[in-house]
């Protein structure tokens, strides 16, 4: 009974064997083997290879994040021009001005080889205040005319500025000045003349279309405008070449390069405008073994021209527009979703079984054909049939 079992059991083989003494080895198709082992080797390396790769898929969604902030980091070297000059503003649709930024902006002084001077979070040329063994304990510094601080004493060159500022005027002769003459004020900008400025930090902004500038002179509002003090920089023109290290709206991503990185531009002597029309696009990053990261990648476009223009008798006008570098933003409405991925180990053994299985069946074929020319071309051989 058990044997009648069995041999049921037996009858259900898929693989019948054949008898050791029906086999026949040749040289061929030992050839055969060899070459079908490499083969069958070279592919399983590669198949093993592309199951460890990580692959990123990636998918567009609307994105719901636009009342969020977005963070610019940001690194800038202007190699011709002066710290002291530069201003740093940013302002939006929104109706949001930050104007003169200080705050956890840095600029870096250089020298004309471009190696580091001074760094400061803040920069003027004036101090803290006149000594009150030089000026008297109850001195009292006046603003020109311009409009006083609450304290109604402007006591610093710096002060004197700023009510300029608040009166709308521009500030343009300071060695007229008492208190920027006692501070020293030209000596420091003929000190800092051929220097150059490093301009870099980490901006907070709303997540709307809007722009960040760095211009010549101080910057103020004026009757709902935003109006920068250029005035004294006009008659020595200005070079706005500049190097951007790195860009970067929202949190940084290894290995991943911005357009803008490293971005050089040459030769802008002059009173030039460069402007960077920048789309931001919100980005996602899903990683297999580490949280998400959400962040933003964007593409740009760029604008320059001369803000000189002579006229057709060849005089030379001045200039209808603000020099400096402006990046203007916008945000798009869409969202960019990265996913890692990797192959399951189910589809590798899927792919390991296709490459084994398929490499023997192709190689069966191939020596079973050399097989039978070999044995036909033997038996014509023998009947002198063979040329």
């Amino acid at each position: 009974m058990v044997k009648s079992s069995l041999s049921r059991f037996k009858s259900f083989d898929a693989y019948a064997k054949t008898l050791d003494d029906f086999r026949v080895k040749t040289s061929t198709g030992a050839a055969v083997t060899f070459l079908s082992a490499f083969i069958i080797l070279v592919l399983l390396i590669g198949e093993f290879l592309d199951y460890r790769s990580v692959r990123i898929e990636s998918s567009l969604i609307v994105d719901g994040g636009r009342k969020e902030k977005m963070s610019i980091d940001f690194d800038i070297t202007f190699p011709k021009i002066p710290c002291y000059i530069l201003t740093l503003d940013v302002m939006d649709v929104a109706g949001e001005h930050q104007s003169d930024i200080t705050h956890s902006v840095y600029k870096v002084q250089l020298a004309p080889d471009g190696t580091e001077i001074k760094r400061e979070r803040s920069q003027n040329l004036g101090n803290t205040g006149p000594d009150p063994k030089e000026v008297g304990e109850n001195y009292c510094g006046d603003c020109g005319g311009a409009a006083r601080p609450e304290s109604g004493c402007c006591n610093t060159c710096e002060d004197v500025r700023q009510a300029y500022v608040r009166s709308g005027w521009s500030f343009n002769h300071p060695e007229g000045i008492e208190q920027c003459v006692r501070e020293g004020y030209m000596e420091k900008m003929k000190e800092q003349a051929n220097q150059g400025c490093r301009v870099h930090g980490m901006l907070t902004v709303n997540k709307v279309t809007g722009n960040f500038h760095i211009a010549p002179g101080r910057s103020f509002q004026n009757a709902n405008m935003h109006v920068h003090d250029i005035q004294q920089y006009l008659e020595h023109g200005l070079d706005f070449s500049h190097h951007i290290r790195r860009l970067t709206f929202g949190q940084h991503v290894p290995n991943v390069q911005n357009p803008l990185d490293d971005q050089h531009v040459d030769g802008a002597e002059g009173l030039y405008m460069f402007q960077y029309y920048i789309k931001v696009v919100g980005t996602t990053h899903h990683y297999m073994n580490k949280p998400p990261v959400r962040t933003n990648q964007y593409s740009v476009t760029q604008f320059n021209r001369n803000l000189h223009y002579k006229d057709e008798h060849g005089r030379v006008h001045q200039p209808n527009g603000l020099p400096g570098v402006f990046f203007n933003f916008d945000i798009s409405p869409m969202m960019v979703v990265q996913v890692e991925e990797r192959k399951s180990f189910t589809s590798f053994l899927t792919g390991v079984c296709a490459i084994v299985g398929g490499i023997f069946t192709v190689a069966s074929i191939i020596d079973g054909a050399i097989w039978r020319a070999e044995r036909t071309l033997k038996r014509k051989m023998e009947l002198g049939k063979a040329l």
